[in-house]
């Protein structure tokens, strides 16, 4: 995990941007965030979240909102193009063999699917699933969901315990042609890059506007 992240500010509120790679981390995206990158895959991306929310509710400092952004997955939605995420589903957990329905953690008192917070109107959502592993041709087909990625759920669960809200971000980078490199996901993380930079000033533009008309309300 990076320690060097700042938070950013969107109209009036503190965000946590929350990447898993470098690689990912563009210069559109630079331009205008500095987020924490926690590593690849669920394990490290609920570490890295928990280590930073941690330091920063120690400090007085916790973010309104949690930004998780990168790339992600897709055999049904188009490539490049940016999604909100509607929703998020832990495909990893199977405990259907002890009588638990796949995608539920035993014991555990949340809904297996996890709504985020909304971004802007208008704007294309998409469902997505989080897991360990990289999902190419047939895997696609036991995963009920639009999108896949490897830590969106895991920052959406850090985040509840700290009661910070999430909201996601992803660009299909990949899932058309089976990956066998791994140029196959690179290759469009510039355009991904772009697309999310466009975003995030979307997002940064709407606070604005709901702000300046509650003020001018007041």
């Amino acid at each position: 995990m990076n320690r060097t992240f700042e938070l950013t500010q969107f109209g009036p509120l503190a965000a946590l941007c929350v990447m898993a790679a470098e690689l990912e981390y563009g210069p559109a995206l630079k331009a205008r965030i500095k987020p924490l990158i926690t590593g690849v895959g669920p394990i490290e991306a609920a570490v890295g979240t928990t280590e930073a929310l941690a330091m920063l509710e120690r400090d007085g400092a916790l973010p309104d909102l949690i930004l998780s952004l990168g790339s992600a997955g897709s055999q049904t939605l188009d490539h490049g193009r940016i999604y909100w995420v509607d929703e998020v589903s832990y495909r990893d957990m199977d405990a259907s063999a002890i009588g638990f329905p796949k995608g539920v953690t035993p014991f555990l008192d949340i809904d297996p699917v996890l709504t985020l917070a909304s971004g802007p109107a208008g704007q294309p959502y998409a469902r997505l699933a989080t897991g360990a592993s990289v999902v190419s041709g047939e895997a696609y087909d036991g995963i009920d969901a639009d999108m896949v990625d490897m830590e969106t759920y895991a920052v959406v669960r850090a985040a509840a315990r700290f009661g910070v809200p999430v909201m996601g971000l992803r660009g299909i980078s990949d899932g058309k042609a089976d990956l066998t490199v791994l140029e196959d996901w690179t290759n469009t993380l510039s355009v991904i890059d772009e697309g999310l930079a466009e975003a995030l000033d979307l997002l940064k533009a709407e606070f604005e506007r709901l702000t300046a008309e509650v003020a001018e309300g007041a």
